[in-house]
């Protein structure tokens, strides 16, 4: 009996085909087009939904004198958007379209796209509707069901954008260096008093009674150049030079004994430098002696250096600058003392931030922001900042930072806007207000923000956002490696890895009901239905209102009896 009827259908077919000359039979034969769907349920795709649909016209289908004009509509409650229209026609019928050959029929591909409609999702299916025209008759067929639904699971992205500080640069200690000379008279290496009263000499001192009395200075090391005027002998000059050295230590040992300093072994470097002969080039160029240039030729033509001192004592009897100003400034100790000086302690510099915040530099006071654990302590002392310091942008960034942690968007968006006024470059400020962006849909803003903002793990993983909201799920994987994340996870998931998904779920350390809910769409994938109902009755248990979107995704339609909803 079931041949019999199988037969019958089976011969019933064959006459429809062959009969195929006439609209109406174009249209009960519609069954043996063959078409399918890919996906087989609509997903979207950064805000378009994509579809492609195969088919065959099988031979004797398609009518000489027909067009057939094909147009695949989504369809909702109160709502539909149509896609791009596709025409055929019959080898004989007048017209542009894709010719259908009535012997051997053809094989077709269409694809296309609409822009998504937030009600599409779930509660819409996707039919085909046909129109055939031959001669003057004019035929709608049936709307043809052929998918159901919009999968929105890249919806379920999370804001999770990373905000990025910018870093002071605070040292508790700091170090200088205090630079004096001593001169000496002629052919001398003895300390005159006078020099003892100017003011390099004076400014040293005072550093000795500061480093006598307050623990936070502390003298590190001194280092004497010692040098002679370059008119003398050589031997003489080195000589000199090295007693210089000695002279000016014996200086600096009193002067620090009588302060009661004590220094360590190695405190004194002595450097003997012999003859200043490019000091003395120095200070002749600089000079305004007219034919200096003239001068410096000549002794630069002697080689002797023996002959090249004896000239130069020739030329500064003839020139009384030379005698008078160049030369006695260059025979000489010059001291380079070496100190550090520590700054305030955490406990002065939390104290200080709250107190008074402008007593303190930029940089202690970014510093002194990150002693805070409470994020409102935090802000105060970065709005201090930006307020005391309003020409550096880092109080004004990281003021931001902290308002998006305590969920002020809007704010912190000021924040970061004037931080980009004054640092327009700045790799950390472009993130951030790319993130700003981001969350309020303007990727386009965003993606360039990132693009002058550069590379790092935080900005990539903010590029990645991005490229998932665009719907290219590879670059959003490749930047987004990372952070194990339930975005991360997404991404794979969208790009065909449910496994990989799953397994970075289960390494995120994100106990969310995302993460849950997330794990249970990956379940569905991999049809593992004890998966899908564990992780859902864990979705739903830390978070209730998800038990609606769960009811109605397409994820679970194969599910439904498991889930129990």
């Amino acid at each position: 009996m079931l041949r019999i009827q199988a037969s019958i259908v089976a011969f019933a077919t064959m006459l429809i085909l062959a009969g195929c000359a006439g609209l109406g039979s174009m249209e009960k034969a519609i069954e043996t087009l063959n078409l399918k769907v890919n996906p087989e349920t609509l997903i979207l795709r950064g805000d378009i939904v994509e579809v492609e649909i195969t088919g065959n016209f099988p031979a004797k289908y398609f009518a000489k004198k027909v067009r057939l004009e094909a147009t695949p509509v989504l369809v909702w409650e109160g709502g539909e958007a149509a896609f791009a229209l596709e025409g055929f026609q019959g080898e004989d019928a007048a017209g542009n379209y894709t010719v259908v050959p009535f012997e051997t029929g053809k094989a077709f591909t269409y694809s296309g796209s609409v822009k998504y409609d937030a009600a599409m999702e779930d509660a819409c299916h996707l039919e085909l509707r046909l129109r055939g025209m031959k001669g003057d008759k004019i035929v709608d067929f049936e709307p043809y069901i052929i998918s159901k639904g919009v999968i929105t699971t890249p919806q379920l992205i999370q804001p999770d954008d990373k905000f990025l500080m910018t870093a002071d640069r605070y040292q508790r200690v700091m170090s200088y260096t205090m630079g004096d000379d001593i001169n000496y008279d002629y052919n001398s290496s003895r300390v005159m008093n006078t020099e003892m009263r100017e003011e390099g000499w004076k400014a040293m001192k005072e550093l000795f009674v500061l480093a006598a009395s307050a623990d936070s200075v502390n003298l590190s090391g001194v280092s004497i150049e010692s040098y002679a005027s370059p008119e003398g002998e050589i031997t003489l000059n080195e000589d000199l030079a090295t007693d210089r050295a000695q002279s000016a230590q014996k200086s600096l040992v009193n002067e620090l004994k009588r302060k009661k300093i004590e220094t360590a072994e190695g405190f004194y470097t002595l450097m003997a430098k012999g003859e200043d002969w490019r000091g003395f080039k120095r200070l002749m160029k600089a000079s305004n002696i007219a034919d200096k240039d003239l001068i410096l030729r000549v002794l630069e033509m002697y080689s002797d250096k023996s002959k090249r001192e004896e000239e130069i004592r020739n030329i500064a009897k003839t020139y009384s600058e030379i005698e008078d100003q160049i030369l006695p400034s260059l025979r000489r100790s010059s001291i380079a003392m070496n100190y550090t000086v520590e700054g305030y302690t955490d406990e002065e510099l939390t104290e200080l931030a709250v107190t008074s915040p402008a007593s303190l530099t930029v940089e202690e006071l970014l510093f002194s922001a990150t002693l805070f654990t409470d994020m409102t302590d935090k802000l105060a002392v970065y709005t201090s900042c930006s307020s005391a310091y309003n020409n550096d942008h880092r109080g004004y960034n990281n003021a931001g930072v902290c308002l998006m942690e305590m969920g002020r968007r809007n704010q912190a968006e000021e924040a970061f806007n004037a931080a980009l006024a004054l640092s327009e470059n700045n790799s950390a400020v472009l993130n951030n207000v790319g993130a700003i962006a981001r969350q309020k849909g303007m990727t386009d803003v965003a993606a360039d923000m990132y693009s002058k903002a550069g590379s790092g793990a935080e900005i990539n993983y903010n590029k990645g956002l991005v490229a998932i909201a665009r719907g290219e799920y590879g670059s959003a994987v490749s930047n987004m490696s990372a952070y194990p994340s339930a975005n991360l996870a997404l991404a794979k998931l969208l790009n065909g890895d449910a496994n990989g998904a799953k397994t970075t779920l289960m390494n995120a350390e994100d106990d969310s009901a995302i993460s849950s809910y997330l794990l249970a769409i990956c379940c569905a994938r991999l049809d593992d239905a004890a998966g899908v109902k564990a992780n859902m009755n864990a979705a739903l248990t830390k978070d209730s209102t998800l038990k609606g979107k769960a009811q109605t995704d397409l994820e679970f339609s194969d599910f439904r009896s498991e889930l129990g909803l």
